[in-house]
């Protein structure tokens, strides 16, 4: 008996702990696991997330250094494609800000989109094709005029859908006070 003692001790001493299998135990039979201790597991927990911390930062800042698309901040030179150019960047939602024209966000995301845009147009393609194209690109999202299909029923009906609840449930409020009201006098 006393050897077995000591032969359990022995790994534990060593940095490992003796856990029982769930199988194992029902037998009688134990399985050896190392497990780390705290000051490892801190230890290993900081190095990954500093590892994770490195490779964020330089994902992040490596479409930043790319410099900008030609036309991504310069205008057309013909004042006609430019105007056509600005009122279709007005009605693209911008992927990064969400609440901004392609047109007035300075993500560079809005600028390749700019700058896509503007080729086009100085190319001859109609603002219709321009923006068929970006939402086979980008999907519905990157419209503010996005088209009533399945998927955005509930958008667009939705809305009409809660004011008509909210009526029913204000009308059914007022007319059970209404009644209450009268057979009380």
């Amino acid at each position: 008996m006393r050897g077995a003692a000591q032969d359990l001790r022995a790994p534990a001493q060593a940095g490992a702990h003796l856990v029982l299998s769930r199988f194992g135990a029902a037998r009688g039979l134990m399985t050896r696991l190392p497990v780390m201790g705290p000051c490892l597991r801190r230890g290993a927990m900081a190095f990954f997330l500093a590892v994770l911390a490195c490779f964020a930062g330089a994902s992040a800042t490596a479409q930043d250094r790319l410099p900008p698309a030609p036309y991504a901040y310069q205008q057309l030179r013909d004042p006609a494609q430019e105007a056509k150019a600005k009122a279709l960047m007005e009605t693209l939602r911008c992927l990064v800000c969400q609440g901004q024209s392609i047109a007035d966000s300075d993500a560079p995301l809005a600028g390749d989109m700019r700058h896509e845009v503007r080729t086009k147009i100085a190319a001859g393609e109609s603002p219709d094709a321009i923006r068929k194209w970006l939402v086979a690109r980008y999907g519905n999202w990157v419209t503010y005029d996005p088209p009533l299909d399945a998927a955005t029923a509930l958008l667009w009906f939705g809305p009409l859908l809660f004011l008509a609840l909210g009526g029913w449930l204000a009308f059914g409020r007022f007319r059970r006070s209404d009644g209450d009201g009268e057979s009380e006098i």
